[in-house]
């Protein structure tokens, strides 16, 4: 776990109502956290406009930043809206929206997305950009669907590699500060048939080459292991250890019903290899019930 003492938590903004709604949470994060908060708009006109002559270029140039800075102030209206004792600040920078995005995670606590946006974030979490910010940002990623939920468990996804201890480390710390349990779930599979079919149980390999107990053991033994040492850290933070036999996906789709806050890492082994780079990822992203935090190894830096 990163400190990054008075680091702000970030938010990025595209004059979305799902970006405003991200920059709602966002402002209650930083209000939780004490820290503050910095709101960014990834303007990339400079990129991509066309200039046919001084007087053309100016022209829409001035319309569109105007515009971009009216985003920009709309968000952090809206932010001290949640508290108005918040220090809010807000910033248009030039550039498209991933790197504008990776380059502001660097010096952040928490980076914050709409799960859907416009112009430079137009499906944000949904393709290609996703796939960067959350195997690249150098902060915890968190990514906001529905209205976040005021009680229910922490959810954290663990396969017990070693980002998937940053995963858990950051639950913890997650549902210490919002006062409520933690639920770890670990997902596993039976032996894979030959055809690659999922397998539901133990009496679909036939013959068994393996022995169902020892095997269920051992999952139980990485599980227990995940959470070793945190407990003692975090004492008053009551834990679910979930084992569930299937995918990671609809394990934590599952689990995150009733929860405020559902927690994974970027990367992972096993069950939960490539989670979040691939169809998993687009599983979990569109169909948990509860904000996503994304949560990658990153240097320890304090600002």
């Amino acid at each position: 776990m990163t400190d990054r003492s008075g680091a702000p938590v970030v938010v990025g903004v595209d004059g979305s109502p799902s970006a405003l709604h991200a920059a709602r949470v966002a402002a209650r994060e930083a209000a939780a956290r004490h820290r503050p908060l910095r709101v960014v708009h990834a303007f990339g006109w400079p990129l991509i406009g066309t200039p046919f002559g001084p007087m053309a270029a100016a022209l829409p140039y001035e319309e569109l930043r105007r515009e971009a800075d009216r985003v920009v102030a709309e968000a952090v209206d809206e932010a001290r809206k949640v508290d108005a004792d918040l220090a809010v600040t807000g910033v248009v920078v030039d550039g498209a929206a991933t790197p504008v995005l990776l380059r502001e995670s660097g010096d952040a606590a928490l980076l914050v997305l709409g799960h859907r946006g416009l112009g430079g974030f137009a499906e944000l979490l949904v393709g290609s950009v996703s796939v960067q910010l959350s195997a690249r940002a150098h902060c915890p990623v968190l990514v906001v669907r529905g209205e976040p939920r005021a009680d229910g468990p922490v959810v954290v996804g663990v396969d017990g590699s070693a980002l998937s201890e940053e995963a858990i480390g950051f639950a913890f710390a997650e549902a210490a500060q919002r006062g409520t349990a933690l639920v770890v779930v670990h997902a596993w599979l039976y032996p894979a048939l030959p055809t690659g079919r999922e397998v539901s149980g133990p009496g679909d390999v036939l013959p068994l080459s393996y022995d169902p107990a020892e095997l269920r053991a051992e999952e139980e033994r990485v599980l227990a292991e995940s959470v070793a040492g945190w407990s003692e850290r975090y004492p008053d933070v009551p834990v679910q250890r979930l084992l569930m036999a299937g995918t990671p996906a609809r394990a934590l789709v599952e689990a995150s019903a009733d929860a405020q806050l559902t927690v994974v890492g970027a990367h992972g082994r096993g069950s939960f290899t490539g989670l979040l780079l691939g169809s998993v990822s687009h599983a979990v992203l569109h169909h948990a019930r509860s904000p996503l935090a994304i949560v990658r190894h990153h240097r320890s830096r304090n600002t």
